[in-house]
């Protein structure tokens, strides 16, 4: 188990690395959350920043539209529905409690999933934030699996939803850590 905070290039750098080989059970990683840009050749900035947008619920560009297919993740990597919802529920709680430990976002919508349909099998499953000892926006996502391939662009979606809540609240708090949680890390979707 691996708790030392890493950057988030690093810790794809890192499961980049140790997936290769084989898939890692219960893999954790606690994420310095300051930077979640991650570029990869998949995932040019601009492809983040479309997918991003995508699950957030945004209307999107036609260049926009250019970055989304299948490879990048399709329909398994779909978040958007209720996302705003879920995020302005998250404002209103820390923002009425800013102790309050039920500032969670269910990130999939499906409670009882199909394990014969991807689509129903999201791996981003849920992300709990609050406001840590240093007055900053932590959390903690669990997710049911990580292709380190597609961890650009959920650690992407992640943060800007973290840095989406953070500049609603009162206290406009810095991003903090995550706690990163998967139930298996493997290299590729394949």
């Amino acid at each position: 188990m691996n708790t030392e905070i890493q950057s988030c290039r690093g810790a794809w750098e890192r499961m980049t690395e140790i997936s290769r080989a084989q898939a890692v059970r219960n893999y954790v990683q606690c994420l310095d959350m300051s930077d979640y840009l991650v570029e990869t050749e998949d995932f040019p900035e601009a492809a983040l920043h479309a997918y991003t947008a995508y699950n957030l619920g945004r209307e999107l560009t036609t260049e926009q539209q250019s970055f989304m297919n299948a490879h990048r993740g399709g329909a398994q990597g779909d978040y958007r529905e209720g996302m705003q919802r879920k995020i302005a529920n998250v404002v209103d709680c820390l923002t009425k409690f800013p102790a309050s430990k039920r500032a969670i976002i269910t990130v999939c919508n499906e409670p009882m999933p199909d394990h014969s349909s991807d689509n129903d099998a999201k791996c981003v499953r849920e992300l709990q934030l609050y406001i840590d000892d240093d007055g900053n926006l932590s959390g903690t996502v669990f997710l049911r699996a990580q292709a380190a391939f597609l961890f650009p662009k959920n650690i992407h979606m992640i943060g800007s939803i973290m840095a989406d809540i953070a500049a609603q609240l009162p206290s406009e708090p810095k991003l903090g850590t995550l706690f990163y949680l998967t139930g298996i890390l493997v290299a590729d979707r394949g």
